[in-house]
């Protein structure tokens, strides 16, 4: 299980305090220090289930000055979402926790981060 952070964000604190607490084995990517891939940010897109903006943070600078809310939300502009998000980190929605099983999940409540817990 690895989970990207911003220690900056109280949702990550709460999100690997609670895994503490369930006594979880995991890994933290300071993701904003360790940024990750085009590649790697497609791979946990389909462990999420979900589009590039769908776990895009519009209301960040980066995004405002990029114009996001006016891209299309397409197949075609799919691969343009990535590489801002890997171009800008920092647009990148967290914590994202990837589960056992494969899986991910955006651990942004106590539920989403158990039920991560639970994917075996």
């Amino acid at each position: 299980m690895e989970i990207w952070i911003n220690p900056a964000c109280s949702k990550c604190r709460s999100a690997l305090s609670l895994l503490d607490a369930e006594g979880a084995d995991y890994t933290v990517r300071r993701y904003l220090e360790d940024v990750p891939s085009e590649d790697e940010i497609r791979g946990v897109l389909d462990r999420l289930g979900l589009e590039p903006w769908d776990i895009t943070r519009t209301q960040e600078a980066a995004a405002k000055e990029l114009g996001l809310k006016e891209w299309a939300r397409d197949a075609d502009s799919r691969e343009r979402w990535i590489a801002a998000l890997a171009a800008h980190p920092k647009l990148i929605q967290r914590p994202i926790i990837t589960a056992e099983d494969g899986t991910a999940v955006v651990g942004r409540t106590d539920e989403a981060v158990r039920d991560a817990l639970s994917r075996k």
